[in-house]
């Protein structure tokens, strides 16, 4: 890839003797909703912290939007909105009012126009019908949705948002998703750090999946998904004999994890790239004798795949 709006090489990030962020060689494409996944404690806050110049990197280096950073952050910054460790706003001011200091605080906003940004920003998240409410009476959701408001004042080509759907209920993670595709449709890149596997799974068109400081794995949700094995599920009452016929075809077994079911057991084997196909396994099979109650071909699931690839389990329900 070529054209990315993020791209890291070696970054590592120390506290002392913490090794935060470890040889970091990240790469998101522009246009693209890129999810930065992993457990909490795998380093995606801090390596967002160093992209923005937010903190120092012990070594390595970061490119953003085509410009190295630290250098170049002026340049970069006004072309970048953020969200990161949950918004904040001044709880007895209205929505409206605190979108206004912000801008205000922008010397690149210019003050006539202020009053139609910051009312096109409360539409682009939906929240003009609470512009003139205190913050105080917002939701949980709604602030989020005022948090993006506020990174979205200015025209974005990358938006960065951290854990966006932290604490929302149904609802408002609903709204945060659909925001984020439509942000990602008028052409904005989107990064999206989350802890949450169904929040990627759902709008993310790429992914980078984080275990304690290190890249495990990143490319598209397509390409992370055929990473994972695919399996031949064989329900039989004759186990043995099923196992003895399928080492034969040269199918590495898998462990048995089921008990059996009315007298018959679940038996699994690895379909590699040589493998014969699942038809003419259960020819060989039937023709060995094997009495088959159940046949078929599991995919290894997103889930799967990636609590291989950390060791630990996702957050997969909201």
């Amino acid at each position: 890839m070529t054209d990315l709006a993020v791209e890291t090489h070696g970054l590592t990030k120390r506290f002392g003797r913490q090794l935060a962020v470890d040889d970091l060689d990240l790469a998101v494409p522009r246009g693209s909703v890129f999810g930065f996944l992993g457990p909490n404690g795998s380093g995606k806050t801090t390596t967002i912290r160093i992209v923005l110049g937010l903190a120092s990197a012990t070594a390595g280096s970061v490119r953003l939007l085509g410009h190295d950073m630290p250098g170049s952050l002026s340049r970069v910054l006004p072309r970048v909105g953020a969200l990161v460790d949950g918004p904040a706003a001044y709880p007895f001011l209205s929505g409206e009012a605190n979108l206004r200091r912000l801008d205000a605080a922008d010397r690149h906003a210019p003050t006539a126009s202020r009053e139609q940004r910051v009312a096109a920003a409360l539409e682009r998240v939906g929240l003009s019908h609470a512009g003139a409410k205190r913050v105080r009476a917002y939701s949980l959701g709604m602030k989020q949705r005022l948090g993006i408001a506020a990174a979205l004042l200015a025209p974005r080509e990358l938006l960065v948002l951290d854990e966006p759907t932290n604490g929302l209920d149904p609802q408002g993670t609903r709204e945060v998703r659909h925001l984020v595709r439509s942000l990602a449709e008028d052409g904005t890149t989107v990064v999206v750090s989350s802890h949450l596997l169904a929040e990627i799974e759902q709008i993310c068109t790429h992914a980078a999946v984080m275990r304690t400081g290190r890249l495990v794995a990143q490319g598209s949700l397509t390409e992370l998904r055929n990473l994972g094995r695919t399996r031949l599920r064989v329900l039989t009452p004759d186990p043995d004999l099923a196992r003895a016929e399928l080492a034969a075809l040269g199918l590495p077994l898998e462990p048995a994890d089921a008990p059996p079911v009315d007298g018959a057991v679940v038996v699994r084997a690895v379909l590699g790239e040589d493998a014969p196909l699942p038809e003419t396994v259960a020819t060989a099979l039937v023709a060995a004798g094997v009495r088959l109650r159940g046949f078929g071909v599991e995919q290894e699931t997103l889930e799967d795949r990636f609590v291989a690839l950390t060791g630990e389990g996702f957050d997969v329900a909201q």
